[in-house]
């Protein structure tokens, strides 16, 4: 297939890593939402939608996916339910896209806005994921409590052998879960996950493999328990 234009825009090693993964098992990707537009101040509301570039965008990555995309959830927000369906289009399939509050803020990892949402504006979006994955934050679940709702829910909403369960998210949440799993608490901006940026996972049996801008890694799910 000739590679679109379009593509550009993504992370360098977001296509590559399409090749890398295992062909007989199904992959789940927990992805950044898309393009959207720059909100009038640096924290993006749940009202700020895509740019006709980020539908685009989202479009393409379906286009060139190698394996049929089976599942569709996002965030309840709806910049991420379009990056679903754009995705989804650009794959030629039909799928309902199902949304779920472990994709989404309250819901994922914040558990008291009220308590944390000041921490947050103070420190800006950067400041608060170095300083969560301290384990300094209030309100909050663990870097260690959160990972495990997610990988649980990735493991629980798996399609066939071969194909791929999309899962579109938010930056915040994606960077707590894939720098949790990578052991890393300093983060700055070039760690950031990029719009339309997102992290390969797999499974066998207790034990989630997963892949982020070309590194390999994996985790015991069942240590994570402790």
């Amino acid at each position: 297939m000739e590679s679109k234009p379009i593509l550009e825009r993504l992370h360098p090693a977001l296509i590559p890593s399409l090749a890398a993964l295992p062909e007989h098992v199904p992959v789940a990707i927990l992805t950044r939402h898309s393009i959207r537009e720059e909100p009038a101040n640096r924290f993006a509301t749940y009202e700020v939608p895509l740019t006709p570039e980020g539908v685009a965008l989202a479009q393409a990555l379906g286009e060139c996916l190698p394996r049929p995309v089976s599942r569709l959830y996002s965030s309840p927000v709806g910049r991420c339910v379009a990056t679903a369906e754009a995705i989804a289009e650009g794959a030629g399939v039909q799928l309902p896209v199902e949304t779920r509050s472990t994709l989404v803020e309250p819901g994922s990892y914040v558990q008291d806005i009220a308590q944390v949402g000041g921490l947050f504006f103070k420190l800006g979006p950067l400041g608060f994921a170095n300083k969560h994955l301290r384990n300094e934050v209030r309100g909050v679940l663990s870097p260690q409590q959160g990972a495990l709702q997610m990988l649980q829910h990735l493991q629980q909403s798996l399609g066939e052998p071969g194909s791929l369960s999309v899962h579109v998210t938010h930056d915040t949440i994606l960077a707590a879960f894939i720098y949790f799993l990578r052991g890393q608490c300093d983060l700055d901006q070039s760690h950031w996950p990029w719009m339309m940026e997102g992290a390969f996972l797999w499974f066998d049996d207790d034990v989630a493999h997963w892949l982020w801008r070309g590194e390999r890694g994996e985790v015991g799910i069942s240590r994570l328990r402790e």
